[in-house]
């Protein structure tokens, strides 16, 4: 079987496949490597407002992509996007190794016999994609995936086009193939073999070979069931549960359950409000121990960087903590560098903390005495929490009871 981009042009829409039942096996880590681009600050180790905007616009237009996949998929518009018009998924042109600033990485295997591939896991997202053997040029130097060395890849004649930044995209041919995350093996898997990869996918730009989703299927490109969701269908796991640790020197994917030896006391649990992304209701938010905002919607998610916040509650944030907006910005914020404050996300009735260092960005350029706030005015009419809260915290999210934990690492 040979996947070619005319076949792609020419090709219909996607569906899901079916999955047996497998046997249950134990939960196993995932070491994670940690790529970084030194592009975030200026020469003078400024903060580079141009990356910044461009990483907002990324986040926004990936998540409108997972709303119109929802309401592709279910036929009706997500509870979050209801009442407002939606947003188009342009923007500022971004340079996608700015967008992409900071993001983990780890390996899995795919196809019969099984071939290594490093992946970005994405709690943001919900769908596996690889460069194909047969890409036009695009994919190269990354570790390509040929659907014809593996004997239990099956060509099911569907194209994908997936978008998970402003302008991160690829595009090509839909299979089946046995995949293995952690020693767990997910039969007949769906993923996307791709035969073009936007120049912010390319060798020097995305480290990792390709992506794969962690959240539900509702928000799939493919409409197809997720990976850590088929391992689940599929009884591989203990539990029904993956967890991140993004500190430290060794971060790392727990796959079926959780690693004790990660983080210490009892996790506090929010439920998901509805499936499609991880999200939650945050409790409130304390800036100098004051709330500012209370029960708040909320994504969780892996691939974004920033927290991201609407702009009324975002500005009454920084006015509660005494920062002001940053000059010539609809999203910055900046506050004295000498008086950096504090700032705690609530979640069902505990607080977590964010670091100094997480919370200030670095020096304002055109201010050299103040610092940018690393919660910044987003486009939606909710909160995405990414890595700079979720590095300071053990996560869990539980696909079978539909819930996010997070506790004290340790």
């Amino acid at each position: 079987m040979r996947f070619t981009l005319a076949r792609v042009i020419t090709a219909l829409p996607v569906f899901v496949t079916a999955v047996p039942q497998l046997a249950k096996q134990g939960g196993t880590a995932i070491p994670l490597t940690l790529s970084k681009s030194s592009s975030l600050v200026n020469a003078d180790k400024s903060v580079n407002f141009e990356v910044f905007n461009s990483l907002v616009a990324s986040t926004t237009a990936k998540i409108s992509r997972g709303f119109d996949n929802f309401e592709k998929n279910t036929g009706a518009m997500h509870a979050a996007v209801k009442g407002a018009r939606k947003r188009a998924s342009g923007g500022l042109p971004i340079d996608s190794l700015s967008a992409r600033p900071m993001l983990w990485f780890g390996t899995i295997t795919v196809g019969t016999p099984p071939r290594l591939y490093t992946v970005e896991f994405d709690t943001g997202s919900s769908d596996l994609f690889l460069p194909g053997v047969d890409n036009d040029g695009t994919c190269d130097g990354h570790d390509l995936y040929d659907p014809q060395s593996s004997l239990t890849c099956v060509d099911l004649n569907k194209v994908f086009a997936v978008g998970f930044g402003n302008s991160d995209t690829a595009h090509g041919q839909l299979c089946t193939d046995n995949i293995t995350i952690a020693g767990l093996e997910a039969k007949d898997q769906t993923l996307g073999v791709a035969l073009h990869y936007s120049p912010g996918l390319q060798v020097g730009r995305f480290f990792p070979d390709g992506l794969l989703g962690m959240a539900f299927q509702a928000i799939s490109s493919y409409d197809a069931s997720p990976p850590f969701q088929t391992l689940v269908t599929q009884g591989q796991t203990d539990q029904p549960v993956f967890a991140f640790n993004l500190a430290g020197p060794d971060p790392e994917l727990y796959i079926g359950g959780t690693n004790p030896d990660m983080y210490i006391g009892d996790f506090t649990w929010t439920s998901v409000v509805q499936h499609g992304y991880w999200e939650v209701i945050m409790e409130n938010v304390l800036g100098n121990g004051k709330v500012t905002q209370t029960n708040v919607a909320c994504i969780i998610d892996t691939g974004t960087y920033l927290i991201q916040g609407t702009p009324l509650d975002v500005a009454n944030l920084y006015k509660a903590i005494g920062g002001t907006r940053a000059p010539n910005s609809d999203t910055f914020y900046n506050f004295p560098c000498n008086a950096i404050p504090s700032v705690s996300l609530t979640f069902s009735g505990t607080s977590f903390p964010i670091s100094a260092a997480a919370l200030n960005l670095g020096r304002n350029p055109n201010a050299p005495s103040m610092c940018i706030g690393s919660i910044v005015a987003g486009k939606h009419g909710f909160w995405i929490i990414g890595s700079i809260f979720l590095r300071s915290v053990y996560t869990a999210f539980d696909l079978a009871n539909a819930r996010v934990g997070f506790t004290t690492l340790a």
